[in-house]
C-alpha cells in the first residue's frame, strides 16, 4: 500500500535571502526521516528550498501544482518559526489538500503551543524515525491514533490530543544511514565556499564536509540546553561503516561529528582514532575531523592521539570561568579543567571551538569579570564571547517565564529567529540591573574588538568571479599563509574567521576599512562605547 503514497519532504530555507545558498549544515534529522520513509517503502521527494532561488512560497506552490502529494513533511530548529509557518500554511491552503506533518525541536520543545499555532495536521514529538512510520500506518489504515506514542493530533471536535511520550530508540545502530543524497547533498558539496564556514575556515581550499551523529542527546543537563531523551551512543563499528561509505562516495575531506558530547570516556575516542586512521590509509586525499568533548574528558596524551588521527578542531563548552556560574549552569566542570583543556589543545595545534557566555541567573559583575579577565589574559581571542540565550525547552527559558521576563511563550518563539529584536535582550540575572548588564555587554564587545587579531590581505590574485588566491601573515606564528578558492562577494567589504594552516590559531581576515576602524575603536574606547550606544538604540 505504501507504494501508492507520495510524500514531499521540505527542507526549510535557513537564509533570509531569496536566492540559492549552500552555507548551512544539512539537517541530519530530516536525513534520517527520509531514509526511514524510503526503507518503509514510501515514495519520497525532497524539496530543499536552500538550493533554489526565488520566493519560497511560490517555489512550494509550483511543486505542489506539479505533483499531487498525500503528505507534506517538514521540521526545524527552535529559531525557525517563520519559515516553518510558511511551509505549513502553503501546504494546508493548497487545493490538493495534502496532510501535513511537523517534527523537530521547534515543536518538541513546546508541543501544544506550537502545534496549536502552526496548525499542521499532525506533529511528531522527539525522535521521529519510528514514530512517523507508525503514524502513517495508522492514518492510512484509519486506526485509532491514540495508540501511536509521541504525536499530537486533533480529535473530531478539533481538540489537540497529545499521546504518551515514545521511548527513546535504544539501538541507534539499527537506524539506516541518513538520506543526505535525497536532500541534495551532492549539490551542496559542489557549491559551498570554505570562507562561509567558521568552524573549518581555511582547513582546505575545497572543503567537502560530512556531518555525522555518533550519539544522541547528552548525559549532562546544563540549564541553557534542551534534551528530550536520554544519552545513547552508536557503536564505533556502525559509525565507521557510515563514514567509509560516505567518504569514498563523496570524496569527503572533513568529518564533523555533530554530537553535543562525542564521548564520555577516553577509550571510545582512542578506538575511533585507531579506526579512523585505517580509513585515512584507504584513500588518496587528506581527511580531517572535528568533534565536541567535555574539558574533563581530555588530557595531553589523548590530544596527541587525536591530532595524529587528523583531528583539526575540538568544540568545548567552557561557558564561564566562575565556579559560581558553572555551578548555576549545572556544568559539572571546574575552571582549572577549562584552563588545562584550552592550553593543551592549542599546544597540540588543534583549534579549539569554544564560547564563554555571560548573563546566567547567578551572574554578577564579579563573576562576569572573573571570566572576562581570564579571557583577556589567557585565551588569545581563541574563545568567542556571547550572552546566554533562553532557548525554548531549557531550564533558563522556564526561569524567564516564571519570573515574567517572557510574558508570552508563543510571541517569543515567533521572534527568536530575529536576533536584532529585543527578544534576546532579556536580563535573567538575579543580581544585575539592566544598566549593569548593558555596561557588561559593551565591555565584552569592546574587549573582543581590542583583543581579536585582524589581518589584511598581503596579496590577492583573481581566479574567477569573486574567487581569489590570497596570502596573509598569521598574527600568531608570523608565517605566510596562502588560501586558494577564497570567496569574496564584495572585495571592499568582508570579514572571515580563518584558521592558520601552520599553528591552528584563529584570526580574522578583514577589508582595509574594517581593519582600520577596529584598530581605531580598540585605541579609543569612547568611540566604541558611542557606537555601541547608537547601535542599541537602533535595535530597540
Amino acid at each position: 500500500m505504501t507504494n501508492n503514497i507520495r510524500i514531499l519532504l521540505v527542507v526549510p530555507r535557513y537564509s533570509s535571502l531569496n536566492q540559492a545558498d549552500y552555507n548551512y549544515v544539512l539537517p541530519i534529522g530530516l536525513g534520517y526521516i527520509s531514509s526511514a520513509l524510503k526503507k518503509a517503502g514510501y515514495n519520497v521527494d525532497c524539496l530543499n528550498l536552500n538550493h533554489l532561488s526565488g520566493d519560497s512560497a511560490e517555489i512550494l506552490r509550483k511543486c505542489l501544482n506539479g505533483i499531487t502529494y498525500d503528505f507534506v513533511c517538514t521540521g526545524n530548529t527552535a529559531i525557525g518559526y517563520t519559515q516553518t509557518e510558511e511551509i505549513i500554511n502553503i501546504a494546508n491552503e493548497h487545493s490538493s489538500k495534502p496532510t501535513t506533518i511537523l517534527g523537530g525541536i521547534i515543536v518538541t520543545a513546546e508541543p501544544e503551543i506550537v502545534f496549536d499555532s502552526l496548525k499542521p495536521t499532525y506533529a511528531v514529538i522527539g525522535e521521529g524515525e519510528e514514530t512517523i512510520i507508525d503514524l502513517l500506518d495508522y492514518v492510512i489504515q484509519g486506526k485509532d491514533l491514540n495508540e501511536v506514542r509521541g504525536i499530537i493530533y486533533r480529535d473530531i471536535d478539533g481538540r489537540a490530543i497529545r499521546t504518551p511520550k515514545r521511548e527513546a530508540i535504544e539501538d541507534l545502530d539499527s537506524l539506516p544511514i541518513p538520506d543526505f543524497e535525497g536532500l541534495g547533498f551532492h549539490e551542496q558539496l559542489d557549491n559551498v565556499m570554505y570562507t562561509n564556514y567558521t568552524a573549518y575556515g581555511g582547513l582546505f581550499d575545497a572543503p567537502r564536509i560530512y556531518t555525522v551523529l555518533a550519539s544522541r542527546s547528552c548525559p549532562f543537563h546544563c540549564t541553557f540546553c534542551y534534551h528530550d531523551s536520554k544519552y545513547r551512543q552508536r557503536s564505533i563499528d556502525n559509525i565507521m561503516k557510515e563514514l567509509i561509505q560516505m567518504v569514498k562516495r563523496y570524496n569527503i575531506n572533513i568529518i564533523s561529528i555533530n554530537d553535543e558530547c562525542f564521548a564520555t570516556n577516553k577509550n571510545r575516542v582512542i578506538d575511533f582514532c585507531e579506526r579512523f586512521k585505517v580509513l585515512q590509509n584507504e584513500i588518496t586525499w587528506e581527511l580531517k575531523w572535528m568533534c565536541l568533548l567535555r574539558v574533563g574528558s581530555v588530557d595531553r596524551e589523548l590530544l596527541k592521539i587525536m591530532k595524529d588521527a587528523g583531528c583539526a578542531t575540538i568544540g568545548y563548552g567552557f561557558e564561564s570561568f566562575s565556579p559560581v556560574v558553572l555551578k548555576s549552569m549545572r556544568k559539572r566542570i571546574k575552571p582549572e579543567q577549562i584552563d588545562k583543556a584550552l592550553k593543551d589543545t592549542l599546544s597540540e595545534k588543534i583549534t579549539p571551538l569554544a564560547n564563554f557566555i555571560f548573563g546566567d541567573v547567578a551572574e554578577t559583575n564579579e563573576t562576569a569579570h572573573i571570566t572576562l579577565d581570564y579571557w583577556r589574559k589567557n585565551c588569545d581571542a581563541q574563545v568567542q564571547l556571547f550572552m546566554v540565550q533562553p532557548y525554548p525547552g531549557s531550564i533558563i527559558f522556564e526561569h524567564c517565564v516564571q519570573k515574567g521576563l517572557i510574558k508570552d511563550k508563543l510571541e517569543f518563539i515567533k521572534n527568536i529567529g530575529n536576533m536584532r529584536r529585543s527578544v534576546f535582550q532579556i536580563n535573567m540575572t538575579d543580581n544585575m540591573s539592566d544598566v549593569e548588564l548593558n555596561r557588561l555587554k559593551d565591555e565584552i564587545t569592546i574587549s573582543f574588538i581590542k583583543y581579536r587579531k585582524n589581518v589584511r590581505l598581503l596579496s590577492k590574485l583573481r581566479r574567477g568571479e569573486n574567487i581569489y588566491s590570497v596570502k596573509v601573515k598569521c598574527p600568531y606564528c608570523k608565517c605566510m599563509v596562502g588560501y586558494n578558492n577564497f570567496f569574496v562577494n564584495n572585495i571592499y567589504n568582508y570579514c572571515f574567521h580563518m584558521i592558520c594552516r601552520n599553528c591552528s590559531y584563529r584570526f580574522f581576515i578583514v577589508d582595509p576599512v574594517r581593519y582600520f576602524a577596529n584598530a581605531l575603536f580598540s585605541e579609543f574606547s569612547s568611540l566604541a562605547k558611542l557606537w555601541l550606544k547608537l547601535k542599541r538604540i537602533s535595535v530597540n
